[in-house]
């Protein structure tokens, strides 16, 4: 076989195959919507201390804000990682005492003693108060990472060869109880939009009036993951606004057409 033919078949196997091999790593990687799963409370992963916890522990009278990562990803993991901890800075909350972080190791072989040099690092280099106690990066066995990450539709796969995974990118808030309230895809998490998942998912006991004012306005849009303008509810306000306009401008205008009372003739 010639160069030009062993050319011809190269591209051929290209053509044929590369598609098929990137629908196939699109069916065993991703991010899936599962708003309202349940992450596990029964799962059974290390602190940063070695200690044994229960998902559950984590649960409480506070939103969470969910990511999965490993220590030893090349690349994106770290600019998840810094993503998220940009938007905390500019959140204008406290972590550790309006909502907690979790941060879960899909990778086995990272150990407690590489969750807290990894933790640390990036508390030096962020100076984020709070995340000392409220910050909680996790690591456990294959099954358990998996468990939990599979519970929110978090779809990662293991190359052997390259002895590295290939995962999505983005972050989940959850309720108090651990379910997903929220998903965000992707390198970019803007505080306000965090910052109103967080108050939908304390269902108000988080966040100002502002912030009420504003979920009034937006609205989440799941295709996206992002907020957007609530159209339907600003029609509403405007319809509301356009008839009391009109209410109070027909009160004047009868008040001012109404004829006055003139002088008793009998007092004339």
């Amino acid at each position: 076989m010639n160069v030009p033919t062993l050319f011809r078949a190269f591209v051929l196997a290209l053509v044929f195959f590369a598609p098929a091999r990137a629908e196939d790593l699109r069916k065993r990687v991703g991010l899936d919507q599962l708003l309202g799963a349940q992450l596990p409370a029964d799962a059974l992963l290390k602190d940063e201390s070695g200690a044994d916890v229960r998902v559950g522990r984590f649960f409480g009278p506070r939103p969470l804000i969910l990511t999965f990562v490993y220590f030893d990803c090349p690349m994106l993991c770290n600019e998840v990682t810094n993503a998220e901890l940009r938007t905390l800075r500019a959140l204008n909350l406290k972590l550790g005492q309006d909502y907690d972080v979790l941060t879960i190791s899909i990778d086995p072989e990272d150990t407690p003693e590489k969750a807290r040099a990894r933790k640390a690092r990036y508390l030096n280099r962020y100076d984020l108060p709070g995340a000392d106690v409220g910050w909680h990066v996790l690591t456990g066995g294959a099954e358990a990472s998996r468990r939990l990450a599979e519970s929110v539709g978090f779809r990662y796969t293991y190359n052997k060869e390259t002895r590295q995974f290939t995962h999505a990118a983005g972050l989940m808030v959850l309720t108090p109880d651990g379910k997903v309230a929220r998903y965000f895809y992707g390198l970019s998490y803007p505080p306000r939009d965090v910052r109103l998942a967080l108050t939908e998912a304390s269902e108000g006991k988080l966040g100002s009036l502002t912030d009420q004012m504003l979920l009034f306005c937006y609205q989440y849009d799941p295709s996206t993951g992002r907020y957007t303008l609530a159209i339907l509810n600003l029609v509403r306000v405007a319809c509301v606004a356009t008839v009391l306009a009109l209410a109070a401008f027909i009160w004047k205008a009868t008040r001012r057409d109404r004829p006055r009372a003139g002088p008793d003739p009998a007092f004339t």
